[in-house]
């Protein structure tokens, strides 16, 4: 057809591909021509393109909705990246934590004359009068389920391949959706597997990774958000909810972050994997995760995050003293990390932590009181979670400082080899959080918890040493800042919750929406009760990585041997970390 864009029309045009569709019809039992006409339909459904007038009315578009915050490009990466545009298909996965995360990226692009990119997005957001403008505009939309429909996997595969020999650029999001905590979800393999399959097919194809990192000081969707986390039902994106989100943004938050992460090579990559892997199996797995990983090293720490913290690891009314006091040693650790700073904001400058006091007010995460001789600031009621997301921006900076110190707890209680204990302890927390967190391979995983042991160790270590449980005590005593209860406790809380109930539940065969269902009343309870640090670990969020363990570890299948002990067995150690964690708490209250 005429209105056919570049690629639909040459995939329609070729031989192969109408060959690659014949032999699907004959492994449907299918007629030929109906399949040829079924994926002619979803090309042209996907199909994208970049219209100089409507790119203009595009950009404007998408500025006016950015306009409730200030975006800030790493300028030294973007025009790094200039130079690699000319000779790489570019290909821009970003972090998820905002509706408005699609829109940052073209915006970046075209302030520092980059390419414009294909940004893939979801096909829920197709929707009139915007999406006329918005395929001219370089947006593909995609279905979101596609495991029944064999002939639109064929032709998105085939689309993204066609893009990729066409050496377009692409953006779209690792995780696949927004996330509902704040931190990084895993993430999604499907655009990345049919992106590894067109450079294999291709020999003189060239694609970068480009990791991005968008990072937000506010963001007014996160209460709706964090509704859904608990239960809530999600609203259907249309006109309506758009013009509603539209006027949301008429207040300001704030700043935008998009940074630009260490870019892979990815045939060089999929080369060295495969020489440590010669079937493959794991190669799409480990590049995106490795792509994950990078995307956590770009994200920069913000004031909103650290203050957010505090916030949570007093769970009650702080003065400007109080918040900068539990500040310090934290902005300490991150400077002595080398983490980066979003805006290179001083974490404990007192007019900078007053203001984001202020700002938080001002959205109604946190209230103050003003009656007494000093404001105080207090996470206003059903804010926690909110506090949370923001909070959680920045914990893949603290995770591996906060498994350090639950396995000096371990060494403290151990045998006479503290380093060994620790070490042990480590390695099994890492796999127990591997569905929640990122991790580096585990040999440079243990030199990251070298790093952290020299940073703990008062006067400074040089890397892993031997050590007794009594060097493990005073260091967990004489260190600061104690950072596994602020930072695990609330995701080890929902883990224990999780294998309790697993625990006690009377069926091997397990209804996962009714057995969330009961983890989601049961948390209430333990909230009420004390007996959860936090009602922020009440989260389908933070309940479903468990889960996920748990199926990991075969205590969903029905099937396998000694089902009930397995499943106590998990409640025990569980609740065992969960103590470890009360341990390093009392620690750090201690004077």
């Amino acid at each position: 057809m005429s209105s056919d864009t570049a690629e639909v029309g040459q995939l329609l045009a070729d031989g192969e591909f109408a060959a690659r569709l014949a032999g699907l019809a004959r492994s449907l039992g299918r007629d030929p021509g109906e399949v040829s006409a079924e994926a002619a339909g979803y090309l042209r459904e996907m199909g994208a393109m970049h219209s100089a007038r409507a790119m203009s009315a595009w950009s404007r578009f998408t500025r006016w909705m950015f306009r409730a915050h200030e975006l800030l490009v790493d300028e030294e990466a973007a025009r790094r990246l200039h130079r690699l545009d000319r000779k790489y298909s570019l290909l821009f996965l970003f972090s998820h934590r905002s509706y408005l995360d699609g829109a940052a990226v073209p915006v970046a692009l075209e302030r520092h004359g980059l390419s414009p990119a294909f940004t893939l997005g979801g096909s829920n957001l197709s929707f009139f009068p915007v999406n006329h403008l918005a395929r001219r505009s370089g947006i593909v939309y995609i279905r979101r389920s596609t495991r029944d429909q064999p002939v639109y996997k064929l032709a998105l595969r085939a689309y993204i391949g066609q893009l990729i020999r066409n050496r377009r650029n692409l953006s779209w999001s690792i995780e696949g959706g927004r996330t509902r905590t704040g931190k990084l979800r895993p993430p999604t393999y499907g655009i990345v597997r049919y992106v590894v399959d067109a450079i294999e097919a291709t020999p003189d194809a060239e694609a970068l990774i480009v990791p991005v990192s968008i990072v937000y000081e506010q963001l007014h969707e996160v209460g709706a958000m964090t509704a859904e986390a608990r239960g809530a039902r999600k609203r259907p994106e249309d006109a309506r909810w758009l013009i509603n989100f539209a006027r949301l943004q008429a207040n300001r938050l704030g700043r935008a972050y998009l940074d630009f992460g260490e870019p892979v090579p990815l045939r060089e990559r999929m080369a060295e994997l495969r020489g440590a892997d010669q079937q493959g199996r794991h190669v799409v797995e480990r590049i995106a995760l490795d792509t994950s990983h990078r995307i956590n090293q770009a994200t920069p720490v913000t004031v909103t995050a650290v203050v957010c913290l505090a916030m949570l690891a007093a769970d009650r009314a702080l003065t400007l003293d109080g918040v900068l006091d539990t500040v310090a040693p934290m902005a300490g650790y991150i400077a002595s990390r080398r983490w980066p700073v979003a805006g290179a904001a001083n974490l404990t400058d007192r007019a900078t932590v007053r203001r984001t006091l202020r700002e938080l007010v001002a959205s109604g995460v946190l209230t103050s009181y003003e009656g007494g001789t000093e404001t105080v600031w207090l996470i206003g009621p059903g804010q926690h979670l909110v506090a949370a997301f923001y909070r959680n921006t920045a914990i893949h900076m603290l995770v591996d400082r906060a498994i350090g110190e639950l396995a000096l707890v371990a060494a403290m209680e151990g045998g006479d080899d503290g380093l060994a204990t620790a070490t042990e302890e480590a390695l099994r927390l890492r796999d127990r959080l591997k569905f929640d967190f990122f991790f580096a391979r585990r040999r440079d995983f243990a030199e990251q918890m070298a790093r952290e042991l020299a940073i703990i160790e008062p006067g400074g270590g040089d890397g892993l040493h031997e050590f007794t449980p009594a060097d493990a005590r005073r260091w967990l005593e004489n260190g600061r800042p104690l950072l596994a209860p602020l930072v695990l406790r609330p995701f080890l809380d929902a883990y224990h919750l999780v294998a309790d109930r697993l625990a006690a539940w009377e069926d091997d065969e397990v209804d996962e929406p009714r057995f969330l269902d009961e983890c989601l009343r049961v948390g209430r309870q333990w909230a009420l009760q004390g007996r959860l640090a936090s009602e922020e670990s009440v989260s389908l969020e933070l309940f479903k990585p468990a889960l996920q363990l748990a199926r990991h570890r075969g205590l969903l299948d029905p099937t396998a041997p000694q089902l009930r002990q397995h499943r106590a067995a998990f409640r025990d150690e569980l609740r065992e970390t969960v103590r470890r964690v009360t341990m390093v708490a009392e620690l750090r209250r201690a004077p």
